[in-house]
């Protein structure tokens, strides 16, 4: 199931970024495994009663002038009503209800997506709620008095948000197609790639009406197998400004790879991996989606006998937190090796719902730690108990150990590099959860 994408539209100054780390916490910082990818708080996960869903902050720039203002609010909630299943509309009850707020209002309520409309800095109740039901006149339904700063109504309000999700949850279930999504920064050749996997013969095409986005969803068939891709190009860039465009393609790409169970990352093979090549990759390794990255325009690059050594060695440098990624070089515009992709696809998903049986995954366990002594400190020494699979997509594993401070890092990666060796796990990121088992 995909995580439900929620994203908060509002005024410079009417307190987002506040929201938005009062709703992240210090979660924000989990990349410490992700070396070159830096993260613009541009989205976070968010965890309410025993749900999860995406935030993202659609926000940016703080201009002056009323015009701007007006126009770059336009920006951001088009942003969300293409990429959210939920917005967060937020207001301010000390600067009142403003043409600006209206003239969103209006295009919020046109979108058919669900809006909760939120009045920030209500720090007492009783003074202020005469001036939040000014917010009715907005036509949105009933406005939230929360304050971000003091960590009012917050819990109201995700009730009110997470209302949503179950209306979404329904449309999706029931659908087994994989879903891949194609993602990677403008100008790649995203677009037409699709359009070369269209071209083929045998594949049979339908547009998916009624999709809750307005993402292009394609629906096409390969050796009787059906899958959707979900294609982050084309949507509305209108924006001239390079980090506008920027931030504009990171939250397309964090909403497509919410959905997806496959990301292809598709980077340009003359330009090589940029810095926000390995940002986007970032988001799906995080994810613990399956993952290829297309290099495409291969077509265009002089070779001899080590050029693709010499690629393939650059992108597993920059890329290095994802080791596991397959790597694919195609060229959309002839062709070359797309086919390929279908393959490459099956064994991804294949390996991004493996389940290994815990009596093995014990056994190679075992082995490990007789080959590499775990580490100690203090005279106290790491013990292993037990190790088992917990879940899958992707697969995850939790190992009992006698003491987690004593867990590091490198030896986790040590067994997980064991545990790949045994099984593959190709193109699927997998993931380690510690726990601590007191002996006796």
């Amino acid at each position: 199931m995909s995580k439900p994408v929620v994203a908060v539209v509002g005024r410079p100054n009417v307190g987002k970024s506040t929201l938005f780390n009062a709703l992240a916490g210090e979660r924000i910082s989990i990349v410490q495994d992700t070396p070159g990818v830096t993260r613009d708080r541009i989205y976070a996960e968010v965890s309410w009663l025993d749900m999860t869903f995406t935030l993202i902050d659609t926000g940016g720039i703080e201009p002056e002038s009323k015009d701007i203002i007006l126009s770059q609010m336009r920006e951001q909630a088009q942003i969300a009503i293409d990429t959210a299943d939920v917005i967060i509309f937020m207001t301010d009850v000390h600067q009142g209800l403003v043409d600006a707020d209206s003239k969103v209002a209006d295009m919020l309520r046109r979108c058919g997506k669900p809006v909760t409309l939120v009045v920030n800095k209500v720090d007492s109740f009783e003074k202020y709620m005469t001036d939040v039901y000014e917010f009715y006149n907005l036509g949105i339904g009933d406005p939230i008095p929360i304050s971000a700063a003091s960590r009012l109504g917050i819990g109201d309000m995700l009730d009110e948000v997470t209302k949503h999700f179950a209306e979404n949850a329904k449309e999706e279930e029931g659908d087994e197609r994989p879903k891949v999504a194609i993602v990677g920064k403008p100008n790649v050749g995203k677009s037409s790639l699709i359009n070369h996997l269209l071209g083929e013969e045998r594949v049979i095409v339908s547009e998916i009406a009624g999709t809750t986005r307005d993402a292009v969803d394609t629906e096409i068939t390969w050796q009787d197998r059906e899958y959707i891709f979900i294609d982050t190009a084309g949507l509305r860039k209108k924006s001239k400004i390079k980090e506008e465009l920027e931030r504009f393609s990171i939250i397309r790409a964090v909403t497509a790879v919410e959905r997806a169970d496959v990301v292809v990352v598709v980077i340009d093979a003359i330009e090589g991996v940029t810095e926000q090549d390995a940002k986007i990759a970032g988001i799906a390794h995080e994810r613990g989606k399956g993952i290829i990255i297309a290099v495409n325009k291969w077509d265009a690059i002089e070779k001899d006998d080590k050029t693709i050594y010499k690629h393939t060695d650059r992108i597993r440098q920059i890329l290095s937190f994802m080791p596991y990624a397959e790597i694919l070089f195609i060229s959309a515009k002839t062709g070359q090796r797309t086919r390929k992709l279908f393959d490459m696809i099956d064994v991804v998903l294949e390996n991004n719902s493996m389940r290994i049986a815990t009596g093995v995954l014990n056994e190679i366990m075992t082995e490990a730690v007789a080959m590499q002594q775990p580490p100690s400190d203090k005279g106290k020494r790491l013990k292993l108990f037990y190790i088992t699979q917990v879940a899958v997509k992707p697969p995850t594993f939790v190992i009992f150990v006698n003491n987690k401070e004593l867990m590091h890092f490198s030896y986790t990666r040590y067994l997980e590099n064991r545990i790949r060796d045994a099984f593959g796990f190709q193109g699927t990121s997998l993931k380690f959860i510690i726990r601590e088992r007191k002996e006796g």
